[in-house]
């Protein structure tokens, strides 16, 4: 019986020639056009300029809260200035306080009895309600 030589596919390397050059095309494809590719790069860091500037806003924010949790703390509270600011928020004095409203715009006290006492009148009742 005689032997024969089978004469190999060409079908079979063909096939894993294409499948392998298509695979690299793909690849390119994704490395220039991608999601991640270099025409999407310029995007990419003006995101990440953007993303800095909000973490960097919101870490002062952060230092901001941190900052007025840290007055809060007992043990560095000064009791005067705690209660003036108490009275500052909910408009109360005490009796012994001596009240001048002004007027945000001219800066000159609203009420007509200071407009007839002089500068230095004014000092001296503040200089006596003191040594009281």
């Amino acid at each position: 019986m005689p032997t024969r030589l089978k004469r190999p596919a060409i079908w079979r390397p063909l096939a894993l020639t294409v499948a392998l050059l298509g695979f690299q095309g793909y690849l390119g494809f994704s490395a220039i056009g991608g999601q991640f590719g270099w025409e999407n790069r310029a995007q990419i860091l003006l995101d990440i300029d953007q993303l800095k500037a909000r973490s960097a806003a919101l870490q002062a924010e952060i230092d901001v809260y941190k900052h007025r949790a840290t007055l809060m703390d007992t043990r560095r509270l000064d009791p005067d200035i705690v209660t003036e600011r108490a009275r500052a928020l909910l408009n109360m004095a005490n009796a012994d306080d001596i009240i001048v409203m002004v007027d945000p715009q001219s800066g000159k006290p609203l009420s007509g009895k200071f407009d007839e006492l002089a500068a230095d009148q004014l000092s001296n009742i503040v200089a006596a309600d003191s040594i009281l």
